[in-house]
């Protein structure tokens, strides 16, 4: 269990919060994370609790007791924001404007959120009404709340593979309460490598698409609203598509690739999250923070 915060920058891990967001902390602790990320309620289903059940000062109570901060919450995997279904889009804007509720009595850094898919539609044909879905959610949300669009691996028309897309939604959407949050896994999926060159595999195919992520990043100027990494490893080869995370140093990103990206200058204070399987399949764990800590660790 955490004595103290062990770095400057935040490290932690999703993990569970049965039985209370204040039992998530206990848990992040327990593997030696000093940041923490959790689901408002089942990610699976549409139904919340009553945010009159939460109990804030419990939280904050084992944070401070723990040392563990700060917090994110990520929205439900069915939220669509660009579905050709109302009721589908309606009920994905109250349950972002619950999560940006609930995060808002926790004081959390930041939701995160899949936007959804455009379903075969393209991104031109869905971009203005997402837009101005989040704009409207953000207008009546919390003056504290931050909800961030997370990038995607770009499978089944997934919104935000390509992190043009993120920057057109910020400046369209123009709020201090948008940012967005990258995923190592998503990005490498997408055809972002994290190195300093395409890997040595994608050269033999002449991959023309592979585009640096760091240099992606600078050229649409992303930085400044980058509020939280996902770290994770891919159980599939680069521009794959596919969302599969893997256990860091255990899947098809080269660890020094990893390593390099994160320890690059403008990422070094930003919050980590992993998200892998865990040793044991059940999820974040002691090693995989160990290992985060020892890739994120200044040399």
């Amino acid at each position: 269990m955490n004595s103290q915060n062990l770095s400057i920058r935040p490290i932690g891990a999703h993990v569970s919060a049965a039985g209370g967001p204040e039992k998530a902390v206990g848990r992040a602790s327990e593997i030696g994370a000093d940041a923490v990320q959790i689901f408002s309620g089942s990610p699976r289903v549409w139904k919340r609790s009553p945010l009159a059940d939460l109990q804030p000062e419990i939280v904050f109570s084992e944070q401070e007791k723990l040392h563990v901060s700060p917090v994110f919450i990520h929205s439900i995997y069915l939220v669509n924001l660009s579905s050709e279904k109302s009721e589908l889009v309606a009920k994905s804007r109250a349950v972002i404007a619950y999560d940006l509720e609930y995060g808002s009595m926790l004081n959390v850094a930041g939701v995160v959120v899949h936007l959804g898919s455009h379903q075969g539609r393209g991104w031109e044909a869905v971009r203005d009404d997402v837009a101005r879905e989040i704009s409207g959610i953000l207008d009546e949300a919390p003056a504290n709340a931050q909800l961030l669009i997370e990038n995607s691996a770009g499978q089944n028309g997934k919104l935000c593979s390509d992190l043009s897309e993120i920057r057109w939604l910020l400046d369209e959407v123009d709020s201090p309460k948008l940012g967005w949050c990258l995923d190592t896994c998503h990005a490498f999926a997408a055809g972002y490598y994290l190195g300093e060159r395409v890997p040595q595999e994608e050269v033999a195919k002449e991959r023309l698409t592979a585009q640096s992520l760091e240099e992606a990043i600078e050229k649409h100027r992303l930085w400044d609203a980058l509020k939280c990494i996902h770290v994770n490893d891919s159980k599939d080869p680069f521009a794959s598509g596919r969302d599969r995370h893997e256990n860091l140093g255990d899947g098809m990103i080269a660890a020094e690739d990893l390593r390099r990206f994160l320890r690059l200058q403008k990422s070094a204070q930003i919050p980590l999250i992993t998200e892998v399987p865990g040793i044991s399949g059940d999820g974040p764990d002691a090693e995989n923070i160990a290992r985060l800590r020892a890739m994120a660790a200044s040399e």
